[in-house]
């Protein structure tokens, strides 16, 4: 979940440093894969008893928001 997470903004900011909206688009369609990854871990932490559904959910709702966040970012770019 770790990795997942970071790699968000990771790919965010490299995006941001390319020369062209193309390629910024194309690494913040790589954060967006991420941010799925990220909430199926967290959907299966709860499942394996490792978190509670309660806390996934939270959790889950701040990724939506981020998604949310990058999709608009996407628009504008087009």
């Amino acid at each position: 979940m770790r990795r997942s997470s970071v790699s968000v903004p990771s790919n965010i900011a490299e995006g941001a440093g390319r020369n062209t909206n193309g390629e910024f688009r194309q690494f913040l369609g790589i954060a967006v894969g991420s941010l799925f990854e990220l909430e199926t871990q967290l959907i299966l932490s709860a499942r394996f008893g490792y978190s509670s559904t309660s806390k996934v959910e939270i959790l889950n709702d701040n990724v939506d928001l981020v998604r949310k966040m990058i999709f608009a970012l996407q628009c504008s770019l087009k």
